[in-house]
């Protein structure tokens, strides 16, 4: 079964919407990387069933992400936020007649974009 690591990203975000069993299963396949085998032995499952299990979860997931999009903002918040920081950095550059209130504000901003990205 070839493992889709976007899964472990979507795990984060809706995880909690899984059932206890569903999550613990992904979790172990995806974040432990343990084999069908060995999940099945920790499970009490059945190494057909723990397959079955991550595969409707991996469906459950990929549809959350569908209706909800929330991995997909995330990712675009973090992508603009690098955009910025690389807008100001620059335009800060640019700024050859050093006017005080543009250098306040694109420092301002830089402090900004940097606290959001470590959120």
């Amino acid at each position: 079964m070839a493992k889709d690591l976007g899964i472990s990203v979507l795990l984060d975000f809706y995880g909690d919407m899984l059932t206890e069993k569903q999550k613990d299963v992904v979790e172990l396949y995806y974040n432990e990387d343990l084999s069908l085998a060995e999940i099945a032995e920790h499970s009490g499952i059945t190494r057909q069933g723990v397959r079955d299990s991550i595969k409707r979860a991996e469906a459950q997931l990929k549809e959350y992400e569908e209706r909800l999009g929330l991995a997909q903002r995330f990712n675009a918040m973090g992508e603009g936020l690098e955009e910025i920081q690389r807008l100001a950095r620059e335009a800060a550059r640019s700024n050859q007649r050093r006017d005080l209130d543009i250098e306040r504000c694109l420092n301002q901003i830089g402090t900004i974009a940097a606290r959001l990205g470590d959120m």
